[in-house]
């Protein structure tokens, strides 16, 4: 377990990268920044290049779904003078070490690393410090830690880094609230007048959508019936009393009385319970929620939560730079392009699961994992997104790691994988098995515990699921069910 002298020795190593940050600055070093695509990576990215804007310095960014040979190489023939490497590089010592040629070279990360880091690195990883990179701080957490001590007035950037948390969902705890590291994110966020926190419905799109548009979007959690049906939710919301308009305006979640609020919850939790599901999911609607105050009201950017699903809708759609120019404060143009990005993502995801719902052969059930077949449906970009989905619901299976497979556009497979906590606590690391067995099939994997991914060079996956089902099975040294 993590203790405040494990706190302080990563903040002490915060500090030590900073100052190489801040000798190249002054030695007027161009800055090349690469981060992951998802909403983390993106967060990651943005409080980096805002902390090098605020400092008058140059600088790029560019974002990456995964580290590859020739994105190193390409890197490397412009023999950069610093790159940074956010949300990712552990995990990739030996590519790092034969194919990057950078003078200097930080990785800002929170996946787990590999034991030996590369001499031509200089790394900050939560987990070299006894630190659980995957509840207890994010990489755009890791990332605050640094730029907070480039400069008191980056303080601010704790709003980002509690996006970046969010969208890795590492708010799986009591009451749905930020632990460990990320805890002290949030609480410089409330000191600096950034963030306020308060207990309410969790849905996406609390102060920005009507209430059953609200709750059709919501899909973490996943609301069977409800999630991706507008139609249901007014319904539901029609026969239960609750008021959808104040004169000609739509009504959101945050106009709702206390009792309305109740009131809904109860509404939920009968309907789910007259259609067979598990009403226990309706217990996650109920939480801490983050409100960006310096974010105008009724924007998307004003919610963590939903800012993340902005960014994560960004990245995973091959639409980066709009989520790094809404990260780096475009109010106009870019969060425009971005709302219209989330909507055609939200439908896309909405297809999905009405196609699953409609095709329960494609689920391939194994001891542990059970895999969504997707290879002709779901975009390779889009497993992440969907496994995620598909793990929150429990409705699909709680007692089975999820994972949702498709054919990669750079061919073979491409995989994600969610893991239960009730898996987790029986000794499941879904990263820890991915990357392991992906080196057998001319593939790479990895990952935390709880979330992960591959790519595999094959046509079919089936030795490799079959594998990769008894290495799960081993770690927990037990049938499931048991």
């Amino acid at each position: 377990m993590a203790t405040d002298a494990n706190y302080d020795t990563f903040l002490a190593r915060a500090k030590e990268l900073s100052s190489i940050i801040k000798d190249n600055i002054q030695a007027d070093s161009f800055f090349t920044v690469i981060s992951h695509h998802d909403a983390d990576g993106l967060s990651s990215a943005s409080i980096v290049g805002s902390a090098l804007s605020r400092a008058k310095t140059r600088f790029t960014i560019r974002i990456v779904e995964e580290l590859r040979e020739d994105i190193l190489d390409e890197i490397s023939k412009t023999s950069p003078e610093i790159v940074i490497f956010a949300d990712i590089g552990s995990g990739y010592s030996d590519l790092l070490s034969n194919r990057l040629n950078a003078k200097t070279s930080l990785v800002l990360d929170h996946h787990p690393p590999d034991v030996q880091v590369p001499k031509n690195i200089v790394q900050l990883n939560p987990h070299e410090f006894g630190v659980d990179g995957a509840r207890l701080v994010s990489a755009a957490g890791v990332c605050y830690f640094v730029a907070r001590e480039l400069s008191e007035e980056n303080k601010d950037l704790s709003a980002m880094a509690v996006v970046g948390a969010l969208g890795d969902m590492q708010d799986k705890n009591e009451k749905r609230a930020l632990m460990g590291l990320n805890k002290l994110v949030v609480e410089d966020g409330v000191a600096s007048g950034s963030i306020r926190v308060d207990s309410d419905l969790v849905c996406y799109g609390r102060e920005t959508r009507p209430i059953h548009r609200a709750l059709a979007y919501t899909t973490t959690p996943y609301l069977p019936n409800l999630s991706g049906r507008e139609d249901n939710c007014l319904t539901l919301l029609s026969t239960n009393g609750i008021r959808l308009k104040e004169g000609d305006r739509f009504r959101t979640i945050a106009d709702l009385s206390q009792d309305e609020k109740q009131k809904l919850l109860n509404a939920i939790i009968s309907y789910l319970t007259s259609i067979g599901f598990q009403s226990s999911v309706v217990l996650d609607m109920v939480g801490t929620v983050y409100t960006l105050v310096n974010e105008p009201t009724g924007s998307p950017t004003r919610d963590a939560r939903e800012f993340s699903a902005l960014l994560n809708a960004c990245g995973r759609t091959g639409n980066p730079s709009i989520g790094i120019s809404v990260g780096l404060g475009d109010r106009k143009t870019a969060l425009e392009e971005a709302n219209n990005v989330v909507a055609n993502y939200r439908k896309t995801l909405a297809s999905y699961m009405e196609w699953l719902t409609k095709s329960p052969d494609a689920i391939q059930k194994l001891e542990s994992i059970w895999v969504v077949r997707g290879e002709n449906q779901i975009q390779d970009s889009m497993t992440g997104a969907f496994s995620s989905i598909l793990s929150s619901a429990g409705s699909l299976s709680p007692d089975h790691a999820i994972i949702v497979l498709t054919r990669s556009k750079e061919g073979g497979m491409k995989l994600s994988a969610r893991a239960p906590a009730k898996l987790l606590n029986r000794g499941m690391n879904l990263g820890l098995a991915l990357s392991s067995i992906s080196r057998k099939y001319s593939g790479f994997g990895g990952g935390h515990n709880v979330a992960a991914g591959a790519h595999i060079k094959l046509e079919d996956p089936s030795e490799f699921l079959k594998e990769l089902d008894e290495a799960l099975l081993a770690q927990m040294k037990s049938d499931i069910g048991s």
